[in-house]
């Protein structure tokens, strides 16, 4: 009986390159992360539009969201010095790089909800 082969080739050698995947976890970690990359992505800036584009976040949680996100240089926070209220959010060109990595999980989700359902 002839054993079919797989083409799927895993990089991850050791330690260190365990710690690399586990700080990309640690950066889309958590409930509102991708919620709110995919509201930004979709061309809400304001803090309030955030918030209403993503059901059940509390405005604290957005807060505390963003202020990690804009840490990790995933997005940008802007205030209009001539209207100090006036605080916009966009998606740095750094946050792009995750673009491809939500793209397989997405595929990845699909095909395991085919696979356990």
């Amino acid at each position: 009986m002839k054993q079919e082969s797989t083409s799927h080739i895993c990089t991850v050698k050791d330690q260190i390159d365990i710690k690399y995947v586990e700080d990309t976890l640690y950066v889309l970690h958590g409930k509102w992360r991708l919620s709110i990359i995919i509201s930004l992505y979709n061309g809400n800036r304001r803090y309030r539009e955030i918030a209403r584009s993503i059901p059940k976040i509390t405005f604290t949680m957005l807060s505390k969201e963003l202020k990690f996100m804009e840490l990790n240089n995933l997005v940008k926070r802007s205030e209009d010095p001539d209207f100090p209220k006036m605080v916009e959010y966009e998606l740095t060109d750094y946050s792009e790089s995750l673009y491809p990595i939500i793209e397989k999980m997405l595929e990845w989700g699909k095909s395991h909800r085919k696979e356990i359902t």
